[in-house]
């Protein structure tokens, strides 16, 4: 037996009956066939295949909620991304669940997320005549753009769980719970980074909620985790209670955070700037790399810039802007 054969006989008899094996056919389906990796199950290969992309290298210069904050400590996409990864992971290994699904969907799960965050979102789906929804994307990015076109040829229950993770039902459990790891990861961080910057103090948060969840951050995502493994496989989510002081501090986040004018001052800029770039590749679409142009002769040229800048990292749109509209001086 292989390793990797190996490794699947040992999945067989330690899961959950309802977990997703990694010898499934159906679920480890592939775009394109290819021969099984003597190591690695096809999850784990599909991981490493998105730890190796550009499009998570370039997750480190994009916005989580924080545009271009000063100071190394502020969350971005990439390190959001690595903690919905960990929260995932301890969920699915208490659970008997397959750990290495979870974690490839969940490190996949933001790979098409425009820079400059959601506001970045919503003036692409507002300028692109498709629309344009980051989880879609993130798969648009696996299957057509990384590889200089090609695609990473991930399985079917990866995709799945990343297509699902916004607000979708995955056909796996493990895909689902990269749904709830989101939102348990980016509430708790966001809460610290808001605290950071001066936008919250810890005493403002709901007493009815986190005398439910916790005081400290820590607490409040083992209670969160502790309560997913306690509601079962049946559904993954939380149990009521919990869920319900979630809610409560979720609706808090938005109503202080999310949309306080202190911490999006700056968005109306980006969105002017992604607005001038859509124009301007519009026009000129034979000034993007050639990978796009593919994709604007074979789809469309709005297709086509819409997956060129969204893929950009914040400090890169900033610097082409730069570099198309602001007049440089004599030297």
């Amino acid at each position: 037996m292989t390793i990797r054969e190996q490794i699947e006989e040992r999945e067989e008899k330690t899961l959950a009956a309802a977990a997703c094996l990694s010898n499934d056919e159906k679920m480890t389906m592939r775009q394109n066939p290819e021969e099984p990796c003597t190591f690695r199950t096809a999850f784990q290969r599909d991981r490493d295949r998105i730890l190796h992309s550009n499009a998570f290298r370039r997750l480190k210069r994009k916005t989580q909620v924080f545009l271009s904050p000063v100071g190394d400590h502020y969350r971005t996409r990439l390190t959001h991304t690595l903690e919905v990864s960990q929260i995932a992971r301890t969920i699915a290994r208490a659970m008997s669940l397959n750990e290495d699904l979870t974690e490839a969907a969940a490190l996949g799960h933001d790979l098409g997320h425009s820079p400059f965050g959601h506001a970045g979102e919503s003036v692409l789906n507002a300028i692109c005549p498709h629309g344009y929804k980051h989880y879609l994307q993130s798969v648009r990015v696996v299957d057509y753009i990384e590889k200089k076109g090609e695609g990473l040829n991930l399985t079917f229950a990866v995709r799945n769980g990343i297509a699902c993770h916004t607000n979708g039902v995955a056909e796996t459990l493990e895909g689902n719970i990269v749904r709830v790891a989101d939102k348990i990861a980016y509430i708790n961080h966001d809460i610290e980074d808001a605290v950071r910057a001066g936008l919250l103090r810890n005493e403002d948060l709901p007493q009815d909620a986190i005398s439910v969840l916790g005081y400290e951050k820590s607490a409040r995502i083992t209670t969160m985790v502790a309560a997913v493994v306690e509601h079962g496989t049946e559904s993954i989510e939380m149990v009521p209670h919990i869920q319900k002081a979630h809610d409560i501090l979720h609706a808090f986040m938005y109503e202080n955070v999310y949309h306080n004018p202190t911490a999006k001052r700056e968005e109306k800029k980006a969105e002017l700037l992604l607005e001038k770039l859509y124009g301007y590749f519009h026009s000129n679409p034979e000034k993007m790399p050639e990978e796009y142009r593919r994709i604007a002769k074979k789809m469309d040229v709005d297709r086509a810039v819409c997956d060129y800048i969204s893929g950009m990292s914040d400090g890169f749109a900033v610097d082409l802007y730069s570099e198309l509209f602001i007049p440089k001086f004599w030297k």
